[in-house]
């Protein structure tokens, strides 16, 4: 599994990337505000709720009680607002501190009025959805846990549910039972659900916020053979005038002096700089800048040469006959790099990179002879933070906090989705298996003139 290669630079883009479980002291996504206008509109319906039925209906209740419940929500929330600015943002622990309050001042009021008989004790699954958009998994197992608790526990003991008076509302414990099965079920599946929603759309913004950085990289890079060219441009003039006068004074002075010596080294040092400054600005012929269009095996063995040279060989073959010039987008270098690292990760000793075209494609596959693909996901490779060779780190299905490397050398987990991204900007579309013979095999393929037009891939008017 090659264990012993650098795994690459690991970037922390969730604080709770290390354990879903752990309650960290660094600011979660939930604000303050939002907590206490929640827990105002709760107020608000339960009072309206207590006034109808006690003073609407008539209807017999512990008023004082239920009250000083209420009033203790208000409570807080005055004491939060004078306590903490409206933008304070809590951390995972005060979130579930504050939520779990919610939970048990919500049990304290069904307990007085009915228990789970209580057609408002369906108000249970608020908290715990919340939770479940909001935190990560250890906390709102914490908060649906105390939610199933205090549902058991008011299902068990409770005051009478307020009634017309001299009439008392007796139903079935088989009745009951259900109820409290469908809160049980109801809490269950609703956090679950909610947080796998928001599990999912965390790590696909994590996923293409680092997609865009990787992005953004690769245009500074390509930026710079432009401003290598500027430089080559304004510093050639007085380049060119120090070449001159040092040649003047090499003809002025006598032959052989050590002053006409330093006029000639002067004169040679200026010479050689206006040839690198001339290589500079033109990247085509020299190959130190970026160029615009080049061979397709020339583009292969550029993005392959930064791997080579370890234990792994890498190979670029081509097709025969003419090779097609492709555009040097950033994009497709950024791509196509992830996709050879990480085949040379996993790789035992080769990695094949291969291009085939005709007229109607272009075709790049990249194999390995490593262990290939994990069966279980290789349908679910592409999306971000799923780990797929084996024997390699793993972060869980549903981790909210997920932490990989641009270079993708978690086992094809953000560098995969990355890579996949990249190429799909460029009219390229991506397929993974497994090879027969062993190994893995990620191939690439674009329409023509997607990447070998005449323009570059994305620009208007691209095939």
């Amino acid at each position: 599994m090659n264990e012993a290669k650098p795994r690459g630079l690991r970037l922390r883009l969730w604080p709770e990337a290390d354990d879903a479980f752990a309650l960290p002291s660094t600011r979660g996504r939930v604000r303050l505000r939002t907590l206490s206008n929640l827990r105002w509109l709760a107020v608000a319906g339960q009072s309206v709720t207590l006034l109808v039925v006690y003073f609407g209906l008539s209807w017999r209740l512990p008023i004082l009680p239920c009250a000083a419940a209420i009033a203790a929500s208000v409570a807080l929330n005055v004491a939060l607002a004078i306590r903490y600015p409206a933008t304070h943002r809590l951390t995972n622990r005060e979130a579930t501190f504050y939520l779990a309050y919610d939970v048990l001042q919500l049990a304290a009021l069904l307990y007085l009025t009915g228990g789970i008989e209580n057609p408002f004790a369906l108000m249970f699954l608020a908290p715990v959805v919340i939770a479940a958009a909001t935190l990560n998994l250890g906390n709102t197992l914490i908060l649906a846990g105390l939610a199933l608790a205090s549902v058991s526990a008011i299902a068990v003991a409770h005051l009478p549910l307020p009634w017309v008076a001299n009439e008392e509302l007796n139903l079935p414990a088989l009745y009951l039972g259900g109820i409290w099965s469908s809160l049980v079920l109801g809490i269950g599946f609703t956090s679950i659900y909610a947080w796998r929603i928001a599990s999912e759309a965390a790590r696909m913004q994590a996923g293409l916020a680092a997609t865009q950085l990787a992005l953004s990289r690769e245009h500074r890079l390509a930026s710079l053979g432009a401003l290598a060219t500027a430089a080559a441009h304004e510093l050639g003039t007085p380049l060119g005038t120090i070449a001159v006068v040092a040649r003047e004074l090499e003809r002025a002075l006598p032959p052989g002096t050590s002053e006409s010596e330093d006029a000639k080294l002067l004169r040679a040092e200026a010479e050689r700089c206006r040839t690198i400054l001339t290589r500079l600005a033109r990247p085509e012929e020299s190959g130190l800048g970026e160029t615009d269009h080049l061979p397709l095996g020339a583009l292969l063995d550029e993005i392959a040469s930064p791997y080579r040279g370890g234990d792994v060989a890498i190979r670029v073959e081509l097709a025969p006959g003419a090779e097609p010039k492709v555009w040097r987008a950033p994009e497709l270098v950024h791509g196509l790099a992830n996709l050879i690292s990480n085949a040379a990760d996993f790789a035992n000793s080769q990695v094949w990179v291969r291009a085939l075209w005709n007229a109607e494609e272009l075709r790049v596959a990249v194999e390995d002879d490593g262990p290939g693909f994990a069966f279980e996901i290789l349908e679910r490779i592409g999306e971000p933070y799923v780990t797929s060779r084996p024997g390699s780190y793993a972060l869980g299905e549903t981790e909210l906090s997920p932490a990989d490397a641009f270079t993708g050398q978690q086992g094809m987990g953000l560098g995969f989705f990355i890579a996949k991204t990249l190429i799909e900007q460029t009219g390229g579309h991506v397929r993974a298996r497994n090879r027969e013979a062993g190994g893995a095999n990620v191939s690439v393929r674009w329409p023509r003139g997607a990447i070998d037009g005449e323009r570059p891939p994305g620009s208007a008017g691209c095939a």
